[in-house]
């Protein structure tokens, strides 16, 4: 077993525990049901997403989660504005994006990030170039999606 790959199981399988824990609380009875729970969801996690070349970064990705917490809002308050003033101007199309990060997990998670700036959907990619459908051009979507890889980047030891 790599090191790597020893490293990210005892990671996950100490997360599954800390989660179990947390749902049905500590009994050193039920301790061993517990930790069987662990090292299966551990082994699946491990099947079904193996770890790669990620290198979580623990203040990187805290410094990311409110950061997508408000976006998310801005999102929200900026479509319903949008869709509830007429006198907004819309001018829909859409973005491409050279994203720097590999196709895969990584991307993905990237894309499932930006769906949630303002006016903005991933709709697949082209050329190896994410498309972006963008509610309105005017907008600097192509500066906020870098600025959003840079963040994630960090985060994920992509950098």
């Amino acid at each position: 077993m790599s090191r790597n790959m020893l490293r990210a199981s005892l990671a996950r399988a100490a997360g599954f525990l800390a989660f179990w824990l947390i749902l049905f609380g500590f009994s050193p009875a039920d301790l061993p049901v517990g930790a069987l729970a662990a090292a299966a969801a551990t082994w699946a996690s491990l099947h079904l997403l193996p770890p790669g070349p990620w290198r979580l970064r623990p203040v990187a990705l805290a410094l990311l989660v409110p950061r997508f917490l408000a976006q998310s809002i801005a999102a929200g308050v900026d479509v319903a504005r949008r869709a509830l003033d007429p006198r907004l101007p819309l001018r829909p199309g859409f973005v491409t994006y050279p994203a720097r990060l590999p196709p895969g997990t990584a991307r993905n998670t990237f894309t499932t990030l930006t769906s949630l700036l303002p006016g903005t959907v991933p709709t697949g990619d082209e050329n190896g170039q994410l498309v972006y459908h963008c509610l309105d051009l005017d907008q600097p979507v192509a500066s906020q999606l870098a600025a959003e890889e840079t963040a994630l980047s960090r985060a994920i030891g992509y950098d």
